[in-house]
């Protein structure tokens, strides 16, 4: 797959929409609905990430202004995979999309980590062509290095 779809706002994002309360609450059960379906059990941050840490890291936590080598899968919530790198691949962290910025700065190198990003975190409303607008995504990533 091209390479262009992976979760970065280095080329391709602009801000995202603003959401209203209504439209964040359903994108959050509909996310809550594909966890009880898959019996997945992620914990919910505060901007409406859901995040798990399957592996933890070692070292210091991540931070905003770090690089970061990385691996992933990406998928939209009906298993159409979206964009995979099986080689690490690096990364200004600050450039990464929301979801991907706050998954990472609480993980630390080797972590491996499950995270569903809802749109107002992930592309919103922007389509790009394998994802389209206000897609709910769902990764699984490994930090390979930190820098």
């Amino acid at each position: 797959m091209k390479n262009i779809f992976i979760p970065l706002g280095l080329i391709f994002l602009i801000s995202c929409s603003t959401y209203s309360d209504q439209e964040i609450t359903s994108f959050d059960k509909t996310i809550q609905k594909f966890m009880v379906k898959n019996s997945i059990k992620l914990t919910r941050t505060d901007s409406g990430l859901y995040f798990k840490e399957i592996k933890v890291g070692t070292g210091r936590s991540i931070r905003y202004q770090d690089s970061v080598a990385i691996t992933y899968t990406g998928k939209l919530l009906s298993g159409k995979l979206v964009d995979m790198q099986k080689k690490p691949l690096t990364f200004s962290v600050k450039d990464l999309i929301m979801g991907w910025k706050e998954a990472l700065t609480m993980a630390k190198n080797g972590s491996e980590i499950i995270l569903i990003i809802p749109p107002n975190l992930g592309y919103g409303s922007h389509e790009l062509e394998q994802i389209p607008q206000n897609a709910i995504l769902y990764y699984d990533l490994k930090v390979w290095d930190v820098k």
